[in-house]
């Protein structure tokens, strides 16, 4: 009897065992299923959608260069290289073309620099009128030898405002759409002011011309290190792989001092383009 019931009781454990590792791969298959389920979903989304839905970041390299466009700044040339760092900050909002997420982002370029035309001024100071008999009334200048201003400028800008809008629709193209404000410091003031003297210097000029001198080259005909980049840009994102993209854009931008100089002659129109690659966290 004692044999009977040690056999029984083997019998016993095998059948839970049997039972219980059928109540495993009940429990277990379903999520496996919905395991497979997601990961073709992942693996079907496009680049564009993968991005949009499951990134929070962009960081990117870039390189911008670009030109002036009005007045007398045709020959402004402008080189930049830097990065950008960008956070989504919505879901995709809206329907078909106009489809996206708004982005707040920075741009830091540790190299900016401008190539301007180079030109003669000198400095002008006011001197008393002369004493003689018959001596023209009005301002009455002396000038020194003539020196040259312009050149190439050397600074850093940062633009920590970037409004952009992601146009999110397309499969690898990402367009969009933003606004921006920056800062530019450089290393002499920016842009180079003054005239050139209506002869070669030192020179003592009186009227009518001794107020224009004194206007153009005087002590008071300076501009400012400092300069503000209001901006307007179109651009986008080519991804060649998920999470990954080559970008390209264009920028309108204002450069001005906002009068922290004594002269605000700035830049009032460029025209510049950009080419970067961006990673996606």
């Amino acid at each position: 009897m004692a044999a009977f019931h040690c056999k029984e009781r083997r019998v016993n454990v095998r059948q839970f065992a049997g039972v219980l590792a059928v109540l495993t791969a009940l429990i277990t298959s379903p999520m496996t299923v919905a395991q497979t389920s997601a990961s073709r979903t992942n693996a079907n989304a496009t680049p564009v959608a993968d991005a949009a839905a499951n990134a929070n970041w962009d960081f990117g390299a870039l390189v911008q260069g670009g030109f002036g466009l009005t007045e007398d700044r045709g020959g402004f040339k402008f080189f930049l290289i830097g990065g950008h760092a960008g956070r989504i900050l919505t879901s995709q909002l809206g329907k078909g073309l106009l489809k996206g997420n708004f982005e707040y982002g920075v741009e830091v370029f540790p190299l900016w620099q401008s190539y301007t035309p180079k030109f003669q001024r000198a400095k002008c100071q006011q001197i008393n009128p002369p004493t003689t008999p018959g001596a023209e009334p009005g301002t009455y200048v002396t000038c020194s030898s003539e020196y040259t201003v312009g050149g190439t400028y050397t600074g850093v800008s940062v633009t920590p405002a970037i409004f952009r809008w992601n146009f999110t629709h397309g499969k690898r193209w990402m367009p969009w759409v933003q606004g921006a404000g920056g800062l530019i410091w450089t290393n002499h003031k920016y842009p180079a002011f003054g005239e050139p003297l209506p002869a070669p210097g030192p020179i003592t000029i009186g009227p009518p011309l001794g107020q224009y001198y004194l206007d153009n080259d005087g002590p008071s005909a300076n501009t400012s290190v400092w300069n503000f980049t209001p901006q307007f840009g179109v651009g986008t994102h080519y991804f060649v792989r998920p999470r990954r993209s080559i970008d390209v854009s264009a920028n309108a931008v204002h450069i001005s001092s906002a009068s922290l100089g004594d002269k605000n002659p700035g830049v009032n129109a460029s025209v510049q383009f950009s080419v970067g690659y961006s990673w996606w966290k």
